[in-house]
C-alpha cells in the first residue's frame, strides 16, 4: 500500500485554544463536522491534491497528549512554522534539523500536550 494515511485526528482538551494554536501556526482554518457527542473541527480539505486531511477532536474519555503517533505538517520552511508555534503558545521540542535528502524537520508540542512534526524541503 502506497501513501496509506487517509485521515488523522489530534485529540484536544480545550477546542478554542487548540484551534487558535493551529490557525496561528499553519495559517489554516477549520470547518465543523457534525458528530453526536464529539466536538470535531476539520482542517481545510482539498481532495484534488496530495495528502490527507484530519481534524481536532474533543471526546470525553480520550485525553490529549501521550500518544505514540506523530503527524507531520508540510511547510515551505519548517523553522518559520516552528517559530509561529512558539508564539502561539506551543513549545519547541526539536529545532529545524536536516534529514538528509528528505529535507528538514522540526518538532513542536501544541497547547494540548500533543507533539506534532513540521517538514520542509528547504
Amino acid at each position: 500500500m502506497k501513501n496509506p494515511v487517509g485521515w488523522f485526528e489530534i485529540y484536544v482538551e480545550e477546542m478554542p485554544r487548540a484551534k487558535a494554536f493551529y490557525e496561528a501556526m499553519l495559517g489554516t482554518s477549520f470547518s465543523r463536522l457534525e458528530s453526536p457527542g464529539i466536538d470535531m473541527w476539520a482542517f481545510e480539505m482539498d481532495q484534488s491534491t496530495y495528502g490527507a486531511s484530519g481534524a481536532l477532536i474533543h471526546m470525553p474519555g480520550f485525553p490529549s497528549g501521550g500518544n505514540s503517533v506523530l503527524v507531520y505538517f508540510h511547510s515551505e520552511d519548517c523553522a518559520v512554522e516552528a517559530d509561529k508555534a512558539v508564539k502561539a503558545g506551543g513549545t519547541l521540542q526539536k529545532a529545524k534539523m536536516p534529514i538528509g535528502p528528505y529535507g528538514f524537520i522540526a518538532l513542536v508540542i501544541d497547547t494540548e500536550g500533543n507533539m506534532v512534526g513540521l517538514h520542509s524541503m528547504q
